[in-house]
């Protein structure tokens, strides 16, 4: 009793330090102030790659010093996010609104503090903000270089995850480190979450820079107050001024109503949206509509459908549909139906993960022809009481 206090105040005291700390020493700052006023023994801030498959020692020069998220403490607590502690290790997840930023690992001999959870919490939202401010972060996250069309890609990204009251949300891209023209955006206000999933044409910049010019078109129609019409409009527009229709850009369009579930879709392309719904997989046919910069004048019409609670939505662009394995089999025949199903029960950020290593598994070594997105919204909708 007469120790809580005491102990407030000690994390109080690490809380404004790493607020304070310039974006560059942020972990430096952390692993001083966790040994000195918490007696740790050593601590590690590890920070996931950008494929999502190893957790980088933020200390670390060497690649071999990454640590697997498949089969290790560490991982399993970044998987799961959950306190993992495994012999004298505390291994703490960091996450900001449901965006998995890494894990912290604490060593002590008697088990550490009360807060530690807390702390780990500061932490992840003070590397949030610091990432803003400094390369440091996104150049450990790398494992490889990243090709100048991923850049572009990474660059144009919102948050790869994010959870409220309504909804939770996931999605990555692959290969990781040098997609080309796939992306997705999302947007949340108080009354509707926006999703869009993308696919540009072509490859390497000349594809990354068209898709970057189609979504700050979609983004500039939607901070403008218009519907998902009308971002279509816009996109189909700013795309034929620019390429007079020798390049597009496929895109599905979704507008989620947080207050009703309902759902309004403009399927302007080739991603595809599948629902689970009890034990039930199927996937949801739209009209098909011209992809954005084909004739640029194109009127978009919308459809709609209900989302209801307990619902899982995953979006795939044709690259990960119409994958072929090397005796020429789709990915979209049955293995991907299989990895829905088998990752029915993960979070959408864990289950998102899994999807895109069993598609990366499908081509048996051979790396994938086309570049690929995948996004996951599971439904939880507003209660009525």
């Amino acid at each position: 009793m007469h120790g809580r206090p005491a102990e407030d105040d000690r994390l109080t005291a690490i809380e404004q330090a790493l607020w304070a700390a310039p974006p560059h020493e942020l972990i430096e700052v952390a692993t001083r102030l966790l040994e000195r006023h918490a007696g740790a023994a050593g601590v590690d801030v590890l920070l996931i790659d950008y494929r999502q498959t190893h957790l980088v020692r933020a200390e670390a020069g060497e690649a071999d010093d990454d640590v697997p998220v498949d089969n290790t403490a560490a991982g399993h607590a970044f998987a799961a996010q959950r306190t993992v502690r495994d012999g004298d290790a505390t291994h703490l997840p960091m996450s900001v609104r449901g965006e998995r930023l890494g894990v912290l690992t604490a060593r002590f001999a008697d088990g550490g503090p009360p807060w530690l959870e807390d702390l780990a919490t500061v932490l992840a939202r003070a590397l949030k903000i610091a990432d803003q401010g400094t390369d440091l972060y996104r150049r450990l996250r790398r494992r490889t270089r990243l090709t100048l069309a991923a850049e572009m890609q990474w660059d144009l990204l919102p948050p790869p995850s994010y959870a409220a009251a309504e909804f939770s949300f996931a999605g990555q891209l692959e290969p990781a480190y040098a997609v080309w023209g796939d992306n997705f955006d999302w947007s949340v206000s108080a009354e509707r979450l926006t999703l869009t999933v993308s696919n540009g044409m072509g490859s390497g910049t000349d594809s990354a820079a068209l898709t970057h010019l189609a979504i700050s078109a979609l983004r500039n129609a939607r901070r403008s107050g218009a519907g998902i019409a009308e971002q279509a409009e816009l996109g189909d527009q700013t795309l034929f001024a620019r390429h007079r229709g020798e390049q597009h850009v496929a895109t599905l369009l979704l507008e989620f109503d947080l207050g009703t579930g309902r759902v309004r879709v403009v399927d302007a392309g080739s991603p595809r949206i599948y629902r689970m719904r009890g034990g039930a997989t199927d996937g949801i046919g739209f009209d098909a509509q011209m992809p954005l910069g084909m004739f640029g004048d194109t009127r978009y019409t919308t459809e709609e459908f209900t989302a209801e609670p307990g619902d899982r939505l995953v979006v795939v662009s044709d690259g990960v549909h119409g994958a072929l394995s090397p005796s020429g089999v789709p990915f979209g025949r049955s293995a991907l139906p299989q990895a829905l199903r088998a990752t029915r029960l993960q979070e959408p950020p864990e289950a998102v993960r899994t999807m895109i290593r069993r598609f990366v598994e499908y081509h048996e070594g051979d790396g994938p022809a086309d570049d690929a997105v995948i996004t996951c919204v599971d439904w939880t909708g507003r209660g009525t009481g």
